[in-house]
């Protein structure tokens, strides 16, 4: 998949699930499940519950996507 093809929102990480996932409330009030993007893996850039992310997702199934960028 292009990367372009991605679909970004922005969420609040509204509870941790195991295995690095996230549950993320979008901005339009949709629940989505998200996992941590590599990048944000490979530099240790901590998520907690509160926090504004950003979230890519897919046009093939919205109910899952990845969290990209954190919020300051």
């Amino acid at each position: 998949m292009a990367k372009e093809d991605s679909i970004e929102m922005e969420g609040v990480i509204i509870d941790t699930l195991p295995n690095t996932m996230f549950r993320v409330e979008l901005e339009n009030g949709h629940v989505v499940t998200a996992h941590i993007s590599g990048k944000m893996r490979k530099n240790y850039i901590r998520i907690l519950t509160g926090d504004k992310v950003k979230v890519e997702l897919t046009p093939y199934d919205l109910s899952k996507g990845r969290i990209v960028y954190r919020a300051r």
